[in-house]
């Protein structure tokens, strides 16, 4: 077997000189034998749905994680709404979403039935705020919905703040979810992100730090019954022999390609990860005093799916660090509240720090074939861009 770290190495060595923002075709040139390897076994057994590669992929993901179930399927969104569909959500019920987030996470709460109710984010970690979120439980019951669910966002590989976010739950009544779509390989007070809330969805979308060759997703949770509804949700809410339809339900299999592929990314995920985090860590030294960087909870690290600063004149800042030759992303420009696809569910509302943080992130280059000395380019840019 490839010494991890020696391959990464080898790697960056061979690497061009221009400076991308995620590398996954030198990722792909150091496991492609092995990939290829996986899908001729798929080919020869002929099980596209449903094979041996995804009992396999499921225990091992468990394991990583630190639960008793991982529920593959087709995607992050998928995993977000099988969650929720397989928690009996009725009409009228709320579910608690930060108001800066993708659009995912809106979506699969209307899709299920529920009614997205925003929170505001807290402007340094760019994630739900605990505070605001009592509040908004109390202005949802005085519109006479029933609050049920918290769905909290992990942003650009942190996890959120899980601690002050069950207090509200406990406190309230409710049932405390996670959208893990960036943040896989992350931890929390020695806990990986998978294991913090009694539900939770991650992706496994091409650009995510364990990503596949098309879309995927997984679902996490120590709980046998809830694990149950969730794979009949998965089987179009069939009951176990698949025959009879139990309850509502989607095809959101995964497939046995898609799982041969991530088996092979799992087995360098966590040797790349430490890579990113040493990205990390150069980003964090160098820019220190000069971009806001993202704050994590006490006890959190990040799995470093992305690095993402704030800072004035976030557009400006960009098109210059372009005019370098480096390349920036920014998620998101448009908070939830704002989209004219939940303006029905808004009321009005206003979120300030969602607002604000929505005009000043700015999102760096980040993988793991990434070297020191580019990862000091990119510095160098931000730093001119910023007029410093």
């Amino acid at each position: 077997m490839l010494a991890p770290r020696a391959a990464i190495d080898a790697h960056r060595e061979e690497a061009a000189p221009p400076i991308l923002f995620n590398d996954l075709a030198t990722q792909q040139a150091r496991i492609r034998e092995r990939v290829e390897r996986r899908l001729r076994e798929v080919l020869d057994h002929g099980r596209y749905i449903d094979g041996p590669e995804i009992e396999e992929l499921e225990a091992r993901l468990a394991s990583a994680v630190g639960v008793s179930h991982c529920i593959a399927c087709s995607s992050g969104t998928d995993a977000l709404l099988m969650a929720l569909l397989a928690c009996g959500l009725r009409p009228g019920d709320a579910v608690m979403v930060p108001a800066f987030t993708y659009n995912a996470t809106a979506n699969a709460v209307v899709l299920a039935g529920g009614v997205p109710a925003f929170v505001d984010v807290d402007p340094a970690s760019f994630m739900m705020d605990s505070a605001d979120l009592a509040e908004r439980v109390r202005a949802a019951r005085s519109r006479g919905l029933r609050p049920r669910v918290v769905l909290a966002v992990d942003l650009f590989g942190a996890p959120a703040d899980y601690a002050a976010l069950r207090e509200v739950c406990q406190a309230e009544g409710l049932t405390l979810y996670a959208d893990a779509a960036q943040s896989f390989g992350g931890e929390l007070a020695g806990r990986r992100v998978g294991s913090l809330a009694a539900a939770t969805a991650t992706s496994f979308y091409p650009g995510k730090a364990l990503g596949g060759y098309g879309d995927g997703g997984a679902l996490f949770t120590d709980d046998p019954g809830f694990a149950a509804a969730c794979r009949s949700v998965r089987w179009h809410g069939t009951d176990e022999q698949r025959v009879e339809s139990v309850r509502v339900g989607i095809n959101g299999r995964m497939s046995s390609f898609q799982a041969a592929v991530l088996l092979e990314k799992e087995a360098i995920f966590w040797d790349e990860r430490e890579a990113r985090r040493r990205v990390a860590a150069v980003y964090d030294e160098r820019l220190a005093g000069l971009a806001e960087p993202q704050a994590v909870p006490p006890g959190a690290r990040s799995g470093c799916g992305y690095h993402t600063v704030a800072v004035d004149h976030r557009d400006r800042v960009a098109e210059r660090m372009a005019a370098e030759g480096v390349p920036t992303a920014v998620y998101y420009r448009v908070p939830l509240h704002r989209m004219a696809a939940f303006a029905a569910y808004a009321s009005g509302e206003a979120h300030p720090a969602a607002e604000s943080v929505a005009g000043r992130v700015l999102s760096l280059p980040m993988h793991a074939y990434l070297t020191d000395a580019q990862a000091h380019r990119v510095c160098d840019a931000l730093e001119r861009s910023l007029g410093r």
